[in-house]
């Protein structure tokens, strides 16, 4: 880097998304040896954002560290044993530094010096408002892109990590207990929103194909062409039989509200309370779901799901499920009905593959909620379907790759439809249990004692069902 042209230097800002800079860079004819002695001053002067401050300081000195880190691993490999140099070399070596940077993430994250004013609604412990929240959400994101060393794909275990960090700090912001899954969906959106503007972009296509959103289309063809976004195709139809009320404004506005990248949350609350009771009514009615859902398209939210379930029983889905899958998973886990089981079998040769203690847990719990309906002797395939096609109009999880922290995938399906993608085992067996009860689905007899398990410890009867 120290003898790259001023030209090279820009070519390797556009390659780590910081194109908009290239400009500032040749009006001030900043070289590689230039980029490298740069310091904070300087960055302030040539760089805006903070954001791209704070990324573009931590590139340099990853560069730095990793230069003289190779130069020390180089002296390490050529005064060390053949056989440990063969062990370090290669695939090796790059499984090395990627478990390196895993573990930084599990073990050493800290939130950002978050600004003066943020700083003093934190300190009075308020609930921060709309433009605040914003405010917040912004610099996590940025925090999160550094550590990512420019990547705008955190995967679900990274989110988590970030979270649970602010609500550790601050926990008065986990308001009503719904507060992790308010701030992970506002995270998540924010990054969506980053994304919007560099959709065609070489590595952002790259890094689709690699994650499997829609095998790197672009946002245009996705949205014409994939099936599974029906959903926003048609909520631009009006619908006839409600226009002209009143109860009509409040639904245009939750379709409208849906299509945005950042979506106003508490005007989503008080639009989905005052519209609850036509829902339900139509629910009632057996309306067709695909109805249901195109004037309602927020209830493909997981947290409008459980909400609604809330506002339903008054219980909390999603915290009774974390308890729930803490108390059972090693019981489960160590009954004989299991002990053969293919989620089994994988579970313990992956576990030989980690040591951090939240990813053997996070993998423990995924196995016990997996292995529920087998338990109970119920109709698996009525349940999960694990690395297959769902074949099922009832409520079921389609589950990918349960036990690879950086690829599994959870989604909830009704009708062969997918209805939402979900984070987690913990938030997937939530929704499953919650979508029955929203959607007033009879629930199958091969698949009843599993559900009445779970339903008898969410709504804590006196007598619950136990496990075999």
């Amino acid at each position: 880097m120290e003898d790259w042209s001023v030209d090279q230097v820009c070519n390797w800002l556009r390659q780590r998304n910081l194109g908009e800079l290239v400009p500032k860079f040749r009006e001030e004819e900043v070289s590689g040896a230039a980029l490298l002695a740069l310091n904070d001053r300087m960055v302030q002067q040539l760089v805006k954002k903070i954001g791209h401050q704070a990324l573009l300081m931590d590139l340099i000195n990853k560069y730095q560290q990793q230069k003289s880190g190779l130069a020390s691993l180089t002296y390490c490999c050529e005064t060390a044993s053949p056989k440990f140099s063969e062990v370090i070399s290669g695939k090796n070596l790059k499984s090395f530094f990627a478990r390196s940077k895993s573990l930084q993430w599990t073990s050493s994250y800290a939130l950002p010096d978050f600004p003066y004013d943020v700083k003093c609604i934190l300190a009075e412990k308020k609930c921060p408002d709309h433009s605040m929240r914003i405010r917040i959400i912004e610099f996590l994101q940025a925090d999160m892109t550094k550590y990512l060393e420019g990547s705008l794909y955190p995967n679900s275990q990274q989110y988590n990590i970030v979270v649970n960090a602010l609500l550790q700090a601050y926990p008065f912001l986990d308001e009503d207990g719904n507060g992790f899954l308010l701030w992970k969906r506002a995270l998540k959106d924010r990054f969506k929103y980053v994304r919007r503007p560099i959709e065609d972009d070489e590595q952002v296509l790259r890094n689709k194909c690699k994650f499997g959103h829609r095998r790197g289309k672009t946002r245009k063809s996705s949205f014409t062409e994939n099936k599974s976004d029906d959903i926003q195709v048609q909520v631009e139809e009006e619908p006839v039989h409600l226009e002209g009320s009143a109860m009509d404004v409040h639904i245009k506005w939750l379709m409208q509200e849906y299509m945005k990248t950042q979506r106003n949350w508490k005007e989503v609350d008080n639009r989905m309370n005052v519209t609850i009771e036509i829902r339900r009514k139509m629910i009632s009615d057996k309306a067709p779901l695909k109805d249901i859902l195109r004037l309602f398209p927020f209830l493909r939210c997981p947290y409008q799901l459980f909400r609604e379930f809330q506002l339903l029983t008054h219980m909390d889905i999603y915290k009774r499920t974390v308890e729930i899958l803490e108390i059972y998973s090693e019981n489960i886990l160590s009954l004989y009905a299991v002990r053969n089981n293919p989620i089994n079998i994988m579970l313990q040769e992956n576990l030989k593959r980690h040591t951090e203690e939240d990813i053997l847990k996070y993998m423990k719990m995924t196995a016990a909620c997996l292995l529920l309906p087998d338990v109970f002797g119920d109709d698996s395939s009525l349940f999960a379907a694990v690395n297959e096609e769902v074949k099922v109009v009832t409520p079921v999880l389609e589950v990918k790759n349960p036990f690879n922290m950086n690829s599994c995938g959870f989604a909830l399906y009704i009708e062969r439809e997918e209805l939402a993608q979900l984070d987690d085992c913990t938030m997937a067996l939530a929704a499953l249990v919650a979508a029955f009860h929203v959607f007033h689905i009879p629930c199958p007899k091969r698949i009843h004692r599993t559900l009445n398990f779970l339903e008898s410890l969410v709504f804590e009867v006196s007598s619950p069902a136990t496990l075999p």
